[in-house]
């Protein structure tokens, strides 16, 4: 099948990023990163639960913590879990596009619905200066990134526009074009990252991802040389031999 078909058989909530929860070392990893700390006022949009406010507020000692998400049933049994533990943080039941986000100075945003984002970013912009949005995997469209941990990214306030997609995918990346090696580091990354306790399928994972990364690039005409490297040859077969998912047809 092509890689647009596979995609299609995994489940809808999935994909968007509905159902995954990121794992508390992750949490951790992003609150680092950001320099989160005791004079901000954290928001985390679709934060399924209470789990990352909870580290905010416990280790980083936010001066707010506040979760956004418009699953009932996620925020009531998230209440239920801060009343127990005492937390001082805030739970919302409402769409992230309702949310009063002026007070933030640090938000994490992980969302990949194309009309969400666009909505999204609008919103942003008429945040107060310094204020960062922290997504994962790829920066707001059509700007360029502020910092880069990758597979953490912050944009800060206001934007720098980026020229084009070329410039915007190589300053995520930090390289003057990309290569199997290039492309095979940052889906490792972004696989120990988003990996929990289940490991079993993180190779897979960042087989596909490496070939997303290096097939864009050469989408864009940034990577290091036209030919295509044996390794991304290799992992291409490996694809169609052992899961049937074709990735052939994109380096046409």
């Amino acid at each position: 099948m092509k890689f647009e078909e596979y995609l299609d058989t995994l489940p809808k909530n999935v994909l968007s990023g509905e159902d995954v929860q990121l794992p508390e070392k992750t949490f951790r990893e992003i609150f680092k990163f950001a320099a989160l700390g005791k004079e901000d006022t954290f928001y985390h949009l679709g934060c399924h639960d209470e789990k990352g406010i909870e580290i905010a507020n416990k280790e980083f000692n936010v001066k707010k913590a506040i979760g956004i998400d418009n699953n009932p049933e996620k925020i009531k049994n998230g209440k239920n879990n801060i009343n127990e533990k005492k937390i001082d943080v805030e739970l919302i039941y409402q769409n992230i596009q309702e949310t009063d986000l002026s007070d933030a100075t640090v938000i994490l945003f992980w969302f990949t619905d194309e009309e969400i984002i666009n909505e999204m970013t609008q919103k942003f912009k008429e945040l107060k200066p310094e204020t960062k949005i922290i997504t994962i995997w790829g920066p707001l469209p059509n700007y360029l990134p502020d910092k880069v941990n990758f597979p953490y990214i912050i944009n800060k306030i206001p934007f720098e526009k980026a020229k084009n997609l070329q410039e915007q995918l190589l300053a995520v990346f930090g390289v003057k074009c990309i290569d199997f090696v290039t492309a095979w580091e940052f889906a490792e990354r972004y696989t120990k990252s988003m990996s929990g306790s289940e490991i079993k399928n993180d190779r897979f994972l960042t087989i596909l991802q490496t070939l997303i990364i290096w097939i864009n690039a050469k989408e864009l005409g940034v990577t290091c040389t036209e030919e295509i490297p044996e390794s991304i040859r290799t992992y291409i077969g490996i694809m169609k031999m052992h899961f049937d998912i074709d990735f052939e047809y994109l380096l046409k």
